[in-house]
Order: structure tokens, then C-alpha cells, then sequence
């Protein structure tokens, strides 16, 4: 018999909140996040706006000496990692801490730790110069093990990084450690920090960036015929999924229920979507198919939806593929109208988005959509949230590498 896996935590860092309350009531008004970038020098680049974590002070959650010891993505995923094991009430002292674990997706890692390492190098400190934390902070999996440590997880731990697919598949990934019965409690999800010279750098020379400089808040566009581009952002977005007797047991309160996970290849481009959406196509069938559900119990799709020309015709041809004549009865809408591209984070963050749409049945809008593309015509939600019941829910997370990756969620019966 399958086991039911459940989700009783949820945490988040990004553009919006730092918390998940305040980030809900965010989507909901349809605020942007995005603004000037002020924690790098943007003089000689040609985009100079992204969504930032604004006025970030760690210190607020941990010590001096905790803070020197994790670069910023690490430092996302930690605070988002203590929001969500609140929010489920959760202690190692009454669990099996070896029943328990952390799979966190990243899919750069501690890109400014390494940044300001090599500056020091070059700058003429020499080998002598390079701090000893830099392995340990620039790691991918540093997130992942500092959660580990700090809440006494013992069972499994490790990083995944398929680019933006990264927290999604991390998400996959804990649900089927839980299917195989080798834990009963997994913290999950995504971590990104990549605003920094060379990541703000190298997906401007991808020319891979919106450039809407006359208007920030309007330049991450999903869908709309004006896009341009995606706008880089950072954040984490983190849940605590249980199995379901196990959540029952402590009496807590169950957000959703993970109900399927599916995860291919485009093996098409390095960097460009399949233009058929032919990998995201089948993510969502097989996500749906795993879940024992067909296409026509689905209401609602938290797309990819970056505000990249191709990306986003991609999948809706994709999502007309796969749900056929259903899919133009979808409500999708897109996170990252508001708080831009969080690249290895999206996945948790969205997930997040995707199960309080089933806890509250409303939908949050895809902000800034004012042009229909004839290439886009589902509906996507434009401008204002959709009051409606959500049973079924998928969030889809596509990735450089020919990556996709669908997550279907529903509410707990």
C-alpha cells in the first residue's frame, strides 16, 4: 500500500516576505518585488533591477559566528527551514531523528562565497589569503547539512541541482524516500542566492534578462505578447512533508496532500525549452497518472511561466497537450510575475503559492498581463486573484539542462 505523504510546514524567504503569511497577502494584492539591485554594483551592466531580498540581516536569526559560517543561499534555507518546522510543531526529542531528513534543492550553490574568495586571490592575498569556510559555504549541499545539524536530522540528507528545476525535484526526491519507507519526516525544497556579479553577469550575456528599465515592477510579464525576459531574484521556499498516520499521531494541522511527482528530459538544447513542450508535457501526464487521477480533476497549474518568449509559448503547448480540450477550463497563473525568477528556489516557493490556493480556494493573479500573445491563449489569471475551489493542483518548475519537473498536490480527504 502507498504511503500518504502530506505537507505540515511550509517556509519562505523572498522579494515579497520572509515569512509565509505576510508573502500570501502579497500575491493576493499583487505586489511586485522587484526593484534596483543594491547589493552589488550594477554601473556597468546593462540590466540593473532584480528581486532582491530586501534589507537582509541574518542576524536576526542566528549569532555572528553562525552567519560568517553560511553564504546567503544557505543562510535563505536555513530561516525558511525554522518557519516551516514551526509552523509543524515538530521536536527530534519525540521523533526518530534517524526517521528524519533533509533534501534541499540549489541549482548554483554559494556563488557569492566563491565570488569573494577569488577576489581576495586576485587581488594579490594568494593562496594564504582564502578563507577555510569556502568549501563548506559554496557547497550546493551546505544548505541541506546545516539543517541537518541544526535539527538533529539523521536519515537521509543531500542536495540536488537541475538548475530551476532543483527544489522541485528536491521535493520529488523526499517524496519518494518517504514512498520507500526510509522516512516518516522530510524537510524539503529550494535555496538560491545568484544576484551577484558573476550570476547577474552571465544570464545578461545568455541575454536571458528582461531590460524594462523605464518600469522594474512591470518587467517579469509571463505570457503577455511584451515579455522580454525573466527578471533574476533570490529567496528560499521550504516544506515539511510527513507521512500522513505520522502527522495524524501529533495532531497537527495538514496543509495539502502530495499526491504525485513526475520528472523528465527535454534532451533537447542546454539552455532552450523544447518548442513542441514535449518534456513538460510529459511531466505533467506522468505527475497526474502517479497521483490516480485524470487530466479533468485538475483546476489549477502554478506554471514555470519565467516571461521568456519561447519558455512560455513552450508550455502552453505544452499544457494543451497535455490536458487537450481541459486545459483551456484551467486556472494558470504564474508566481514569478511578482517575485521574478528565484532559479533553483522557484519550485518550493511556487509549491507554497500552489497548496494555499487549495487551503484558501483562491487563485493569485499573473500580474502584468496586459497584451495577449496569440501564441499564449489559456487563461492565466491576468491582473486580479480568482476566487474558486481547488482540489488539484499542479506546479511545474522547467530548468536549463532540458530539466521539467511536476508536482501535484490536492486537499486531504
Amino acid at each position: 500500500m502507498r504511503r500518504r505523504v502530506v505537507i505540515t510546514g511550509m517556509g519562505t524567504v523572498n522579494p515579497l516576505a520572509t515569512d509565509v503569511p505576510t508573502y500570501w497577502n502579497a500575491l493576493l494584492e499583487g505586489k511586485s518585488g522587484i526593484g534596483s539591485i543594491e547589493q552589488i554594483d550594477t554601473k556597468e551592466f546593462r540590466v540593473k533591477f532584480g528581486g532582491e531580498v530586501k534589507n537582509w540581516k541574518p542576524e536576526t536569526w542566528f549569532d555572528t559566528k553562525a552567519c560568517r559560517r553560511m553564504d546567503r543561499f544557505t543562510q535563505f534555507a536555513m530561516v525558511a527551514a525554522l518557519e516551516a518546522w514551526k509552523n509543524a510543531g515538530l521536536d527530534t526529542a519525540k521523533s526518530d531523528p534517524t526517521r528524519m531528513g533533509a533534501i534541499v534543492g540549489s541549482g548554483i550553490g554559494g556563488l557569492s562565497e566563491y565570488e569573494e574568495q577569488h577576489t581576495k586571490f586576485m587581488q594579490g592575498s594568494g593562496p594564504r589569503g582564502i578563507s577555510p569556510f569556502v568549501i563548506p559555504k559554496m557547497m550546493p549541499n551546505a544548505a541541506p547539512g546545516n539543517i541537518s545539524i541544526h535539527f538533529g536530522l539523521a536519515g537521509p540528507s543531500r542536495a540536488v541541482s537541475t538548475a530551476c528545476a532543483s527544489a522541485a525535484d528536491a521535493i520529488a526526491d523526499a517524496y519518494y524516500v518517504m514512498q520507500r519507507d526510509e522516512a516518516d519526516v522530510m524537510v524539503t525544497g529550494g535555496s538560491e542566492a545568484a544576484i551577484t556579479y558573476m550570476g547577474l553577469g552571465g544570464f545578461i550575456a545568455a541575454r536571458a534578462l528582461s531590460g524594462r528599465h523605464d518600469n522594474p515592477t512591470a518587467a517579469s510579464r509571463p505570457f503577455d505578447k511584451d515579455r522580454d525576459g525573466f527578471v533574476l531574484s533570490e529567496g528560499a521556499g521550504i516544506l515539511v512533508l510527513e507521512e500522513l498516520e505520522h502527522a495524524k499521531k501529533r495532531g497537527v494541522p495538514i496543509f495539502a496532500e502530495l499526491l504525485g511527482v513526475a520528472s523528465t528530459s527535454d534532451a533537447h538544447n542546454i539552455t532552450a525549452p523544447h518548442p513542441e513542450g514535449f518534456g513538460a508535457m510529459r511531466a505533467m501526464q506522468m505527475a497526474v497518472k502517479n497521483a490516480g487521477l485524470n487530466p479533468t480533476d485538475i483546476d489549477y497549474i502554478n506554471a514555470h511561466g519565467t516571461s521568456t518568449d519561447i519558455g512560455d509559448a513552450a508550455e502552453t503547448i505544452a499544457v494543451k497537450r497535455a490536458f487537450g480540450d481541459h486545459a483551456r477550463k484551467l486556472a494558470i497563473s504564474s508566481t514569478k510575475s511578482m517575485i521574478g525568477h528565484l532559479l533553483g528556489a522557484s519550485g518550493g516557493a511556487e509549491l507554497i503559492a500552489t497548496v494555499l490556493s487549495i487551503q484558501h480556494s483562491v487563485v493569485h493573479a499573473t500580474i502584468n498581463l496586459h497584451t495577449p500573445d496569440p501564441a499564449c491563449d489559456l487563461d492565466y489569471v491576468p491582473n486580479t486573484p480568482r476566487p474558486m475551489r481547488v482540489r488539484y493542483a499542479l506546479s511545474n518548475s522547467f530548468g536549463f539542462g532540458g530539466h521539467n519537473s511536476s508536482v501535484l498536490v490536492g486537499a486531504v480527504s
